[in-house]
């Protein structure tokens, strides 16, 4: 080879310096299939993702279809909601009507349940969380005698019902004087509702690097300041998220406060189960007192789903 061919390079079909036929045809046969599949693959991916959002709106209309009836129920009459059922009105909408709601706030038993409800409710939120935290954070960064084995004692008592402790604490607050109030009920809630605080907080804060613990202690910060100024900020998604559950499960419950309350202090939940038991065929009213429990706790939800869906990622994350 001459040093003028080895400068034009190989020569093809007559024309020196090109690549060879063979060498071009791969190259276009392989930008062509680099480009098939990745537009076979957008469209598949695509496709697919149309079918899980069609998947998941027939699952949510599914799931969403009894509180729709349970709203449309509690704007419809005695009359109507015996004569046909909750989806007539999709076609009659002059059946709507709110004299149920006005029924039901004029019921001295179902207002004043709701603030029974709102009473026991709040408190034992504020109490689940507050103490809840401080032993977490005894828990996560306070060295002391058996802290391992108090911890251990909390995680077991995760595994306790609830129910077996209805008599013990029956007569334990009947002796003290609080069987049938508000304040038994608090107590019992709150009892029940720390291990669980505890031990979600504590693997909360463990996650905080220590460095961050030691350099606030270097400049002089106490444990009551690192708690407050620098935990506490941390830890609001997560603090968020246990008061949102303790809110429902208190909220909700109906089995603690029907054995623990009496007329006077029966919250909601009580006093639409004993409106179901004395006026079994009053729908209207039993569906308006239904959504009106409802109704709170969703507010309480779409509050604070912010955090709540920030502590959900600082957890996938972590």
């Amino acid at each position: 080879m001459t040093a003028d061919t080895a400068a034009v390079g190989p020569k093809t079909n007559g024309e020196p310096g090109r690549p060879p036929v063979r060498a071009r045809a791969r190259t276009r046969v392989g930008d062509e299939g680099r480009r098939g599949p990745g537009l076979a693959r957008r469209l598949a991916r695509g496709a697919g993702r149309g079918l899980v959002n069609v998947v998941l709106l027939v699952v949510a209309v599914f799931w969403l279809v009894p509180t729709i009836g349970l709203l449309l129920t509690s704007f419809r009459s005695a009359g109507d909601n015996a004569a046909s059922g909750w989806w007539t009105v999709l076609t009659k909408p002059a059946e709507l009507t709110i004299e149920n709601y006005a029924n039901l706030l004029s019921n001295p038993t179902i207002t004043g349940s709701f603030w029974n409800t709102i009473v026991i409710t709040v408190p034992t939120t504020v109490l689940v969380v507050g103490i809840g935290a401080l032993a977490a954070y005894a828990f996560a960064w306070l060295r002391f005698p058996g802290r391992d084995w108090l911890f251990l004692a909390v995680v077991v008592l995760l595994a306790v019902p609830l129910q077996v402790a209805l008599i013990p604490l029956a007569r334990l607050f009947g002796d003290l004087g609080i069987f049938g109030s508000v304040v038994g009920v608090i107590l019992f809630h709150t009892a029940f509702g720390l291990p669980f605080a505890i031990f979600l907080l504590r693997n909360f804060f463990t996650q905080v690097p220590e460095e961050m613990l030691e350099a606030a202690r270097i400049d002089g910060a106490r444990d009551w300041r690192i708690f407050f100024q620098i935990l506490m900020p941390l830890a609001l998604p997560a603090i968020a998220s246990l008061a949102i559950f303790q809110f429902l499960w208190t909220w909700n419950d109906m089995l603690v406060a029907l054995i623990f309350t009496n007329t006077d202090s029966q919250p909601l939940t009580v006093a639409i189960q004993s409106q179901l038991r004395q006026f079994g065929s009053n729908i209207d009213v039993l569906s308006a007192g239904a959504f009106l429990s409802m109704l709170i706790p969703l507010i309480v939800f779409f509050a604070f789903q912010r955090y709540f869906v920030q502590a959900l990622l600082a957890g996938s994350q972590k």
